[in-house]
């Protein structure tokens, strides 16, 4: 048998399978800092996915995003996000960035955090982008 493979377009992707590609994506990438991923069937204290370092030690409960994005269901949860933007992976602890951002921008203002507890970016406002460097995996 004969098949010959075709690349997809993410855009056509529904979201459970973007989340897929993603979490297939990321665990690339991780991989390149040792860590290995397990993914949850169910969302785990938050978590979409577990990054195992090698050091045997390092576990990270991680919750995979489209986008850059702070929840307070996230909060005191130890969680990192990580979302892709423009090519590249972020991975940050929620509660760390949510206090820079609530210290540093507007916020904890908004309508979205008061009203819903929540606040995403489509892109990394440029503001926001030293906050983030730090967070930011590989050098692509």
């Amino acid at each position: 048998m004969t098949y010959s493979l075709q690349r997809i377009r993410y855009q056509n992707l529904r979201a459970r399978q973007q989340e897929a590609y993603n979490f297939q994506k990321v665990s690339a990438v991780l991989a390149e800092y040792g860590f290995t991923t397990i993914r949850l069937s169910d969302d785990w204290q938050g978590a979409d996915f577990i990054a195992q370092h090698i050091d045997g030690i390092t576990f990270l409960k991680v919750q995979l995003k489209g986008r850059l994005t702070v929840d307070r269901k996230y909060q005191g949860k130890d969680i990192f996000i990580c979302f892709p933007c423009e090519g590249r992976w972020y991975l940050y602890p929620h509660d760390s960035v949510l206090k820079s951002l609530i210290e540093t921008t507007r916020v904890g203002k908004t309508e979205s955090w008061l009203e819903k507890g929540v606040s995403s970016f489509p892109t990394v406002p440029a503001n926001l982008r030293t906050i983030l460097e730090t967070y930011r995996l590989g050098s692509e």
